[in-house]
């Protein structure tokens, strides 16, 4: 099934090949403030740009763990930064819930900067901030795992061209050079016949495993402006004072425990409210969690994240409201869809302490400060 969508910055257009959930189910279509790239493909059930509901992405995690719970071990979960650190971790908790192994670890991509040596470094070649960092675990067991892995599964939103994908699993494999297979798994794969090229291009099997498999073209409209972009890559000083915790940045064997009940106590929500719980940047799915804790307790809710990118209003996108970020590097950090809805409460989750006093979110949005 083809398709063919007119944006501001050009035309793209898709061809189809398989999917499980329907394309206009998975994600709509937006304009970047980039010459790098003009377009996004905006997802539908990621809780990134757009709010969505708790159980839609529950149920996104479990679709993709499925396609993961008999890889030969030690296994690797690597969520690319920053839109894929909640995907990666969800399907990461989905697959250890599922099987119960015990030979796997969990970490993200990041671009904050730490005082220990980073165990790699790669590039995403389109974004707006494309150095990627990876720290070793912190923990010695993680760090085992990581090091000695025969499956490298790496999670990311959607896959386009798959070239940052191919810089962090060939970094990968100067780390490990025994890696047996690399395992991508997104929402939506665009790659077409760039498919078949990666496994030769990193001498290992590669499989894909996505929700929708396609590939697509894109025709830039020459006389579209995006105008400058906005530097959002960060001062690249060390964050360690800020980040005391570690959520999955530093390695993680296991899902993640917090007293989600207690912290909805300390908000105060009603019975009855609506309620938004956003996370902030590469911290998405502890928050996620916390909103899924108030859905099954029954509350209305919905759930998104901040971001950096930069996107250009309308369309699939609504209000967009431009902030101070929050890990103390006084850039320009995005919530779209948020401003032009009616929420009773909304709740922000961090994973940085002291807030920077320019980061005015919460004031802004009327929102509670819950601290992980």
């Amino acid at each position: 099934m083809t398709h063919t969508i007119t944006l501001p910055c050009g035309t793209l257009r898709l061809a189809v090949e398989a999917a499980e959930l329907p394309l206009d189910a998975l994600c709509g279509f937006a304009s970047r403030r980039s010459r790098k790239r003009g377009f996004v493909f905006v997802s539908r059930v990621l809780g990134k740009h757009v709010p969505v509901r708790p159980r839609v992405i529950a149920d996104t995690h479990t679709r993709l763990a499925e396609k993961l719970l008999n890889l030969p071990g030690p296994v690797a979960f690597v969520a690319l930064a920053e839109t894929a650190t909640g995907l990666g971790q969800g399907v990461f908790e989905e697959v250890a819930r599922h099987t119960g192994r015990a030979d796997a670890v969990f970490l993200h991509t990041t671009r904050y900067r730490l005082a220990r040596p980073p165990a790699l470094g790669f590039e995403e070649p389109h974004s707006h901030a494309p150095d990627h960092l990876l720290y070793e675990p912190a923990d010695a067991g993680c760090a085992d795992r990581f090091r000695r892995a025969e499956s490298l599964v790496l999670i990311d939103d959607e896959i386009s061209t798959g070239r940052t994908l191919r810089n962090l699993a060939a970094a990968y494999r100067r780390v490990n050079p025994r890696l047996a297979a690399v395992h991508l798994v997104c929402l939506t794969d665009w790659l077409g016949p760039r498919r078949a090229a990666l496994a030769a291009e990193l001498d290992v099997p590669v499989t894909v495993h996505s929700l929708l498999r396609g590939g697509y073209t894109f025709d830039p409209d020459p006389a579209a402006d995006p105008g400058p972009a906005p530097d959002v890559t960060g001062r690249g000083d060390h964050k360690d004072a800020i980040l005391s915790s570690n959520h999955g940045r530093l390695g993680v064997r296991g899902p993640l425990t917090y007293d989600l009940d207690a912290m909805i106590a300390a908000t105060g929500v009603k019975p009855g409210e609506r309620v938004l719980v956003l996370g902030t940047g590469e911290f998405m799915h502890p928050p996620y969690r916390l909103a899924r804790r108030l859905e099954e307790r029954g509350w209305d809710v919905w759930f998104q994240a901040t971001t950096r990118s930069p996107l250009v209003g309308g369309g699939e996108l609504g209000a967009v409201l431009e902030f101070a970020d929050n890990y103390g590097d006084d850039m320009p950090n995005y919530v779209y869809n948020v401003a032009d809805r009616h929420y009773d409460r909304v709740l922000i989750g961090y994973e940085t302490r002291p807030l920077p006093a320019g980061h005015r979110l919460p004031e802004r949005l009327g929102a509670a400060v819950v601290q992980f």
